[in-house]
C-alpha cells in the first residue's frame, strides 16, 4: 500500500451516495477507497428500509497526491455509480466553501457566522454580504467583509435579485445564507442556487405569523417555543429541513425575555446547519433531508 501523506497534507475527499439497496453496496464503497491505498477517516451509512434505499457518506484521505478530481470522479462513476445506479456527489475538500451572507437590521446572527469562518471552525469564508438595509454596513466593514446594499421593495424585487445574481455568481460564491433577512425570495434568486440557501426562523406550535411572534406566543401562553433551518424552495418556510431546536418556556418569561431566548435558539440551530451542510453532511431526499452528523 502507498504511503499515506500526514493528514494535515493531504486534503479529504468526500462522496454522498444514494441508491436502491443491494447486496455488497457498502463493501463496495470501502474497496473503493481501499483499492487506490486510501485512508477512510469517516464512514456513515443508513438504510430506509421501508423503501429499500440505501444512503453513505465515506470521507478519505486520498493516498496519491497527483490524481486528479477529474480522474477521481471517472473511476468513481466507473466503479461505483454506473453499476449501483447511483445517484451520488463528490467533494474534494482543497477549496474553501464562499458564503454569502444576507442579512436586514439583526446583526447577532451574522456576528456569529462570521466568528465560526473567521476562526477556521469551518473550511469556509464569508466573501460578501448583501443587505435590503444599510444599517449592517459600518459591522461588516470591521471585518473587512463587503457590503453591498440592495433596497427592495414590491416594485423591483426581481429586479434586485437579478442583481445579486450576478454578484453572487461574479463572486463564485457557493451558499447563501439568509441571516434574518427580512425578505421574501423568488426563483429569480432560488434557481440558481438551488439546495444552496439555507434560512433561519422560529418555530413554534400553535403556529404565529405577522410581527411580533413571541408576544403573541407569550398571549397564548405557549410552553415549547424552537428554532429551524432549512433549505430555500418556493414554497415559503416549507424546504427540506436540515436542523432544529427548542426550549421550554413558561409563564414567567415575559415577551422580551423570549425573544432573547428565541433568537440564541436561531444562532445556534443556523450555525449547526450551516456546518453540516459545508462539511457535506446533508443529503437532500426529495422534500426531506439525510443528514451524518
Amino acid at each position: 500500500m502507498p504511503d499515506i501523506p500526514p493528514e494535515e497534507s493531504m486534503p479529504s475527499i468526500v462522496a454522498l451516495t444514494s441508491c436502491a439497496l443491494q447486496q455488497g453496496v457498502a463493501a463496495e464503497i470501502s474497496q473503493f477507497v481501499y483499492r487506490r491505498g486510501g485512508k477512510i477517516v469517516d464512514y456513515e451509512q443508513y438504510v430506509n428500509t421501508n423503501e429499500g434505499r440505501f444512503f453513505s457518506r465515506v470521507e478519505w484521505l486520498p493516498a496519491d497526491p497527483d490524481s486528479t478530481p477529474e480522474a477521481t470522479r471517472a473511476d468513481f462513476v466507473r466503479e461505483l455509480a454506473e453499476p449501483y445506479h447511483m445517484e451520488w456527489q463528490l467533494h474534494f475538500q482543497d477549496r474553501e466553501t464562499r458564503i454569502a451572507i444576507f442579512v436586514t437590521r439583526e446583526m447577532a446572527h451574522f456576528h456569529d457566522l462570521l466568528v465560526r469562518t473567521l476562526s477556521g471552525q469551518w473550511n469556509a469564508q464569508v466573501v460578501l454580504m448583501v443587505s435590503n438595509h444599510s444599517d449592517l454596513a459600518t459591522e461588516a466593514g470591521r471585518f473587512g467583509i463587503p457590503y453591498h446594499h440592495f433596497p427592495v421593495d414590491k416594485s423591483n424585487r426581481e429586479e434586485q435579485e437579478a442583481r445579486q445574481v450576478d454578484l453572487l455568481q461574479q463572486n463564485q460564491v457557493d451558499l447563501v445564507v439568509l441571516a434574518r433577512y427580512m425578505q421574501i425570495v423568488t426563483p429569480v434568486l432560488i434557481a440558481p442556487f438551488a439546495n444552496r440557501i439555507i434560512n433561519i426562523h422560529h418555530s413554534m406550535l400553535p403556529a404565529f405569523v405577522g410581527a411580533r411572534p413571541y408576544h403573541q406566543a407569550y398571549a397564548r401562553g405557549v410552553k415549547l417555543i424552537g428554532a429551524t433551518s432549512h433549505y430555500v424552495t418556493e414554497d415559503l418556510d416549507a424546504g427540506p429541513i436540515i436542523a432544529q431546536d427548542v426550549a421550554h418556556v413558561d409563564h414567567r418569561k415575559e415577551p422580551e425575555r423570549m425573544v432573547t431566548i428565541g433568537r440564541d435558539l436561531e444562532i445556534q440551530v443556523l450555525a449547526r446547519a450551516v456546518g453540516l451542510h459545508v462539511n457535506h453532511r446533508v443529503w437532500i431526499d426529495r422534500a426531506r433531508t439525510i443528514v451524518f452528523d
